[in-house]
């Protein structure tokens, strides 16, 4: 309580000297005038051809607007105030400028062809819209374009070819992102300004996130709790879906896709609407999988999986701000693969039910090639409303984000009863979020902020594995930035609080869970720089301090972790973990040559993860649940260091600008400060990786196919030697090398866009491999092979469709 009181103080004198400052300097915010008009026109730099359809967008207004047939653009009725701008095209290089809009404005852009991305827009990390070049941390864009180019059949493995970015996957439907060797609890996700709420600890689900309806994906790629809080540990993935179109539009699009190893297919429409600042907005999607196959395993029993999703936004966009309400249904039923065989043939065991008992039978035939998953599954639904708001005070803007979220996990695991909920999880979260964002004023930007949550959870199953509990989380913070030139120095000071009830549950007579409440404070802050040494190169530098408070799995869980084949003990003692974060980078944006490099160190005290119980006799503790044994886990803490690097070179040479030859690696090691059973190395830390690309664009203006491209890629991971084998919890994975290729194009007519095509083919070869983050590696030994586990997914071949609607033009 001392510390949050010494830092409201020290805040509120920050905030006088500031006021004080921006009187005597004459803030002639007041004296501004409150709406403001912009046109203009975006044209070709090199032949001043007009640019039909190119986006002009301020994300932090929530607005934007495209051109005409001319290349003319109109906004009209916006908010005063000075904003970062961006001005896009697909194949040329975005324009991004901080503009003063004050009454009628007229601004003209000349768009340069590339086929690189130079520059891009990021808000996560940051209290405003920021060009990338400027935030001193790392961060990854992931635009539409390649969401559809890719072969995905989740939206994590989607970002997974980011580098530094990996996925823990438990098969096609299920998978956690990962920030340079961190996940789960440590990493945030980011829904639409609002941090998603589901149960982060289990490795059992994904997360519920509709990847057909994001536009646009930003990876954060360091500690963010300044802006964040706790669990911003390791990163924040931010997932952009509901962006508003143009004013006087009417637009929708129509999506289909089917993959050939598991008979994916997949259907999503949407249709939007703004008519003088009123915006609307309405989707939705259809997810369905059989089970996949590999060349070792055949088909992978029950690793089907179907996902049915909706939602829609409304809105009003107006000289005074905005005002939105978002609403998402996210309702996802996953087949969980127990890897379960016959010792004589082995072939997949299925539950069934035979003569009032359970019994095992081979699975053959309409088995693999359902999409209704058998027991055992499960079904996560998630429902969230959001209303996000954002008011001008002359020169300042007021920012309130209100969100709640409802998730439910059930899991069905008796075939007996087959509708009986063994595990079900209620999670009901309410967060957050107001900032107030003083006017810039020479070149300074300064936001303060509360922001946090309140949360419940219940348990409505016949078993538990974590207690019932309450969770209250609050935070402050203070973000600056200040522009010299080319010098962008940016950082801040929070300091956090978050208040946990845990209850008692008595089962049977049995104290299962015994009644706690811990509270959690830290004070958490980063500094950091970008300096855009000439036109082409930046350098960043960055040190950052993040916190994790245990979660409550941590330190209560007391039951079987059905999926992982563990028992699991919480750890009540557990501390925070904090971490001191170093990252350094470079950029070059030539014509000719793209490189980004940086490098990271992090050090973290208390790491938490959980190890093997040893018996009395010396051998692994094994508890009986039912006709299950599993094995016994407790959650342990040490210090611990993890450190790497990422590289990424694209080469575009002249006059052959239409050729990529694009490499990126990615590295990360993981280190306990003490060794435990023999082993010192974190567990679930991802292979070096590297990928080699080729890609060529062609038909950037083309009469009936445009901006067609070819590309082949391979994938290479290397052998993961430094498994945390302590108490046999992991083993050590071989690499392996996988060719994959794709082509695309748009057809048009007349000038107008009508479909765009996307073929992607991954793993060629049909080469059969194990990800070491993949959770299917640990199940079940097939007694024929010897081999342990289920191997990753062999050949797939993608095929999209996706047709844009335009219902109106823009003015």
């Amino acid at each position: 309580m001392k510390k949050a009181l010494l830092f409201v103080s020290v805040l509120m004198l920050i905030l006088d000297s500031y006021t004080v400052y921006s009187q005597s300097s004459g803030n002639p915010g007041s004296r501004r005038s409150v709406r403001a008009n912009l046109t203009g026109k975006v044209s070709d730099a090199k032949t001043g051809e007009p640019l039909p359809s190119a986006s002009i967008y301020f994300p932090d207004l929530r607005t934007g607007s495209t051109t005409n047939a001319e290349g003319v653009y109109n906004l009209k009725n916006i908010p005063a105030g000075t904003y970062l701008m961006e001005v896009s095209y697909l194949g040329y290089a975005s324009v991004l400028e901080t503009i003063n809009l004050q009454g009628d404005v007229t601004k003209e852009f000349a768009l340069n062809p590339s086929f690189v991305e130079e520059n891009a827009v990021t808000v996560t990390g940051v209290s405003a819209a920021t060009s990338v070049r400027r935030t001193p941390i790392p961060v990854s864009i992931i635009r539409k374009e390649d969401f559809l180019r890719g072969a995905s059949t989740n939206l994590v493995d989607a970002l997974s070819k980011a580098p530094g970015v990996a996925q823990v996957s438990t098969g096609p439907a299920i998978s956690k992102p990962f920030i340079r060797g961190l996940g789960y609890n440590r990493v945030v996700v980011v829904n639409d300004g609002i941090r998603q709420e589901g149960q982060q600890w289990g490795d059992e689900h994904g997360i519920e996130v509709d990847e057909y309806n994001v536009s646009k994906a930003e990876i954060l790629k360091g500690p963010a709790s300044l802006m964040y809080g706790s669990d911003a540990l390791a990163g924040v993935v931010n997932f952009i879906s509901m962006v508003p179109v143009a004013e006087g539009t009417t637009r929708g699009n129509f999506f289909t896709n089917y993959q050939t190893n598991n008979r994916q297919r997949g259907l999503h429409a949407d249709i939007a609407g703004n008519s003088k600042g009123f915006i609307w907005g309405a989707y939705g999607s259809y997810k369905a999988a059989a089970d996949y196959r590999n060349k070792y395993d055949g088909y992978v029993f029950n690793s089907k999986f179907n996902e049915k999703n909706f939602g829609g936004y409304i809105g009003a966009n107006k000289h005074w701000g905005f005002t939105h309400l978002y609403l998402t249904s996210f309702d996802q039923h996953v087949g969980l693969v127990e890897g379960d065989r016959d010792s004589a043939t082995g072939k997949f065991l299925k539950l069934v039910e035979e003569n009032g008992a359970e019994e095992t039978q081979i699975a053959s035939g309409n088995d693999f090639t359902s999409t209704d998953p058998f027991v055992p599954n499960q079904r996560v639904k998630h429902f969230k409303l959001v209303s996000e708001n954002s008011f001008n005070l002359g020169a300042d803007r007021v920012t309130a984000t209100i969100g709640f979220q409802r998730n439910q996990r059930q899991e069905f695991g008796n075939v007996l009863d087959p509708g009986e909920k063994e595990l079900y999880f209620d999670l009901r979260t309410i967060n957050y979020n107001f900032q107030y964002h003083f006017g810039e004023r020479n070149n300074w930007r300064t936001t303060v902020g509360v922001n946090g949550m309140q949360q419940s959870s219940r348990n409505k199953g016949e078993e538990t594995l974590i207690p019932e509990y309450d969770l209250f989380d609050v935070g402050l913070f203070l973000f600056e930035q200040k522009r010299f030139n080319q010098l962008t120095i940016s950082g801040g000071i929070r300091y956090d609080n978050r208040s946990l009830n845990s209850k008692a549950f008595n089962d049977g007579g049995v104290d299962k869970f015994n009644a706690f409440t811990k509270n959690f404070s830290n004070v958490s802050g980063s500094a950091g720089l970008s300096y855009e040494a000439s036109k082409h190169v930046t350098l960043k530098f960055n040190l950052a301090r993040g916190f994790r408070a245990p979660s409550i799995p941590e330190l209560a869980s007391n039951g079987a972790h059905e999926g992982t084949n563990r028992y699991e003990y919480g750890e009540q003692d557990l501390k925070s973990e904090r971490s001191f974060q170093v990252d350094g980078g470079l950029d070059i944006n030539s014509e000719h040559v793209s490189l980004s490099a940086s490098i990271f160190y992090n050090n973290v005290r208390n790491f938490i993860y959980y190890r093997k119980l040893v018996a009395r006799n010396g051998q692994d503790s094994i508890l009986n649940d039912g006709s299950d044994q599993l094995m016994a886990f407790r959650f342990d803490q040490h210090n611990a260091a993890l450190y790497g690097a990422e590289l990424n070179l694209d080469i575009h040479p002249h006059p052959l600008d239409w050729l990529h030859i694009e490499n990126s690696f990615s590295y990360v090691r993981g280190k306990l400060s003490q060794t435990q059973d023999g082993s010192d190395n974190l567990p679930f830390i991802p292979a070096p990786r590297l990928l080699n690309e080729i890609k060529v664009d062609l038909l950037k203006k083309g009469n009936l196919f445009k901006n067609l491209y070819i590309v082949a890629e391979l994938d290479n991971t290397f052998s993961q030697n430094h498994a945390f084998t302590g108490y046999n919890t992991e083993t050590t994975t071989p690499g392996y090398s996988l060719f994959n290729a794709g082509l695309g194009t748009q057809v048009v007519r007349k000038g107008k866009p009508l479909f765009n095509v996307y073929i992607t083919a991954n793993n060629i070869t049909d080469v059969a491999y194990q990800n070491h983050l993949s959770r299917l590696k640990y199940v079940a030994v097939n007694n024929v092979t010897g081999r342990q586990g289920v191997f990753n997914m062999g050949r797939n071949v993608s095929f999209k469709l996706n047709v844009p609607l335009n219902f109106s033009r823009a003015n």
